[in-house]
């Protein structure tokens, strides 16, 4: 899932390269590098760190192609030998992707003589282009090609070749079609304001660009067309606007994503057909879109007699099933990228299924994969823990649940209004400082809740987790005694998720075991007796009374708030958490 940009034209391309990988930094940002040719040469700069270290060499790098590489590490640690681009002879390259048969190629090529300089998998892709280098670029990487597996995007310059081979398996490569000059990437944003137009390359595809022309292949080296498309990409999408963090400028943009996704879901008429046919129902994604996929089955299931489930992608490839009549498959996905997802959707489409993409991400792999696209319409997201987006998905996931029960979609779609307007007034007089502090004292944080609250309770400690690194785990409520309990002292804080009146009354019990073991506790919940019981022993957190089932969306909040507040308290960059990147299109 690193991020990979390239250039051919009449600019400078390392200045464009460079700020390309700006808006990719989120897909990793373990090290950097760029590669630019002049007068028939590739020169290259590549550090360990961010993007940004890279800008004092960029006036170093004089010439109009280039190509550039940010990094999240998975074949060696992030070190400046482990950067990309990697050379061997006439051959530059970038890579992002893994290829699973490295170690046996790296033997290979070192018996021949080949000496690497890096620990990584990429490397090697490397010293097989030059090997098989005979005056041909695209031959040598359609040869090359054919001896990896696993899974690429390569972008490859070649000494004496003005311009850019491409190769496209498994990771996604976008062409950006411009006036004087073409560029790719591995994602749109690294596009924006760049080009008007864009193909995306199918698996298995090759192309050549060079500043006046982009000529793709397939992968017998026949030349093909792809459609192009309008590039979408949002040329402010790095405007901070303001705010201090991505994290804090995004959670502020959730009520946008939620109404831009009620909106749009009237043009989703193929996703709605597909829906109102489904006997069974079956949610993946991965973390976050996981979280969301668990609240989706719990909406479908109380809305309707579908029977829905939801599985982790990655576990859910591997499930020994195949689909019955009347099956559709809900693939969520921030990105449309994600591996695991998109093979999840692929092996469901090969038994039968439908398949449902749920999704921010108009071009991306599952969009071409689903039978229906249902957008989540949050916008560009730069920070890597997702926030609108997941709104963006619980607000589409609660209108599929409404067409699958035969309900009335227009009354549902002006709730997703109203709500958007409360919750824009209610993030703004949030204030989760206090609770914040105690997380960030805290030996442990507990998240908690019943039904819908518990599935918000796994994504709020995700979210803590991930962006604060202070030990977190969700829980259901009701499985607080049977273990859990035991971790439970005056160094640990719970936060529990009250919003079903139904529930209160069990729920306040494990409030209440909390609390007698001498544990600090928050409750976020919209009912007068549970604030009341609570109040001057718990932090109380007041939610606008909406229902128990869009009342998911302002505890999500105040957990993302938790989340941000607790990590800027602790010194961490809460948009860029370490070890992780946004877009994981590796498995």
């Amino acid at each position: 899932m690193c991020g990979i940009m390239g250039y051919a034209g009449a600019g400078n391309a390392a200045a464009i390269v460079y700020n390309g990988l700006l808006r990719l930094e989120y897909r990793g940002y373990d090290s950097a590098g760029i590669a630019v040719m002049y007068d028939g040469k590739i020169k290259i700069a590549k550090k360990r760190g961010r993007v940004k270290e890279l800008s004092a060499f960029c006036g170093e790098l004089a010439g109009n192609v280039g190509i550039g590489h940010t990094r999240w590490a998975t074949h060696g640690r992030p070190s400046d030998k482990n950067a990309h681009p990697h050379s061997s002879g006439k051959i530059t390259l970038v890579h992002n992707g893994i290829i699973e048969n490295y170690p046996k190629l790296k033997e290979e090529l070192i018996a021949s003589g080949g000496k690497f300089a890096s620990e990584t998998d990429s490397e090697v892709a490397a010293k097989l282009v030059d090997k098989n280098y005979d005056g041909d670029i695209l031959e040598a990487l359609i040869k090359s090609c054919k001896m990896l597996e696993g899974s690429y995007a390569l972008m490859v310059m070649c000494e004496g070749f003005d311009g850019i081979a491409v190769a496209k398996y498994k990771s996604p490569v976008i062409i950006g079609l411009g006036d004087g000059g073409n560029f790719c990437a591995s994602d749109e944003p690294a596009l924006a304001g760049l080009c008007p137009g864009i193909c995306v390359l199918e698996d298995g595809d090759f192309a050549l660009i060079t500043a006046d022309e982009v000529k793709i292949f397939d992968s017998d080296g026949k030349r093909v067309e792809r459609a192009v498309l309008e590039n979408l990409a949002e040329e402010k999408s790095l405007d901070l606007c303001g705010y201090p963090h991505y994290m804090l400028k995004e959670i502020n943009e959730s009520p946008a994503a939620v109404r831009n996704t009620a909106s749009a879901f009237s043009s989703c008429g193929k996703a709605c057909e597909i829906l109102s046919g489904a006997k069974r129902i079956i949610l993946t994604g991965c973390g976050t879109a996981y979280h969301a996929a668990l609240m989706g089955k719990r909406y479908i299931e109380n809305f309707s007699s579908v029977h829905a489930r939801a599985d982790f992608a990655g576990e859910l490839r591997y499930a020994s099933r195949t689909a019955e009549e009347g099956d559709v498959l809900v693939a969520v996905t921030q990105s449309g990228e994600t591996a695991d997802t998109v093979e999840a959707a692929r092996l469901y489409g090969s038994f039968g299924a439908k398949v449902l993409a749920v999704t921010n991400s108009p071009h991306s792999a599952i969009t071409r994969i689903a039978d229906g696209v249902v957008y989540a319409d949050s916008g560009a997201e730069i920070c890597v823990a997702a926030t609108k987006s997941y709104s963006a998905q619980l607000a589409a996931l609660y209108l599929c649940a409404c067409v699958a029960a035969g309900g009335d979609v227009k009354a549902r779609e002006e709730e997703l209004f109203a709500c958007s307007d409360m919750l824009r007034s209610f993030i703004e007089r949030t204030d989760v400082r206090r609770l914040a502090e105690r997380c960030s004292k805290s030996s442990a944080v507990y998240f908690l809740g019943r039904d819908l609250d518990y599935c918000a309770a796994l994504e709020g400690s995700l979210k803590l987790k991930e962006v604060s690194y202070v030990f977190s785990a969700g829980y259901p409520a009701g499985e607080l005694k049977h273990g859990t309990l035991a971790l439970v002292d005056g160094k640990v804080a719970c936060v529990f998720s009250i919003t079903d009146p139904a529930l209160a009354e069990k729920s306040a019990s494990a409030v209440e075991q909390v609390l007698s073991r001498g544990g600090a506790a928050a409750v976020l919940t919209d009912i007068d007796g549970v604030k009341e019981e609570f109040g001057g022993r718990a932090e109380i957190i007041s939610l606008p009374a909406c229902g128990k089932y869009l009342a998911p969306l302002f505890s999500a909040a105040v957990m993302q708030l938790l989340a941000y507040r607790t990590a800027v308290i602790l010194g961490r960059d809460p948009d860029k958490p370490r070890n992780l990147a946004k877009s994981v299109t590796v498995e």
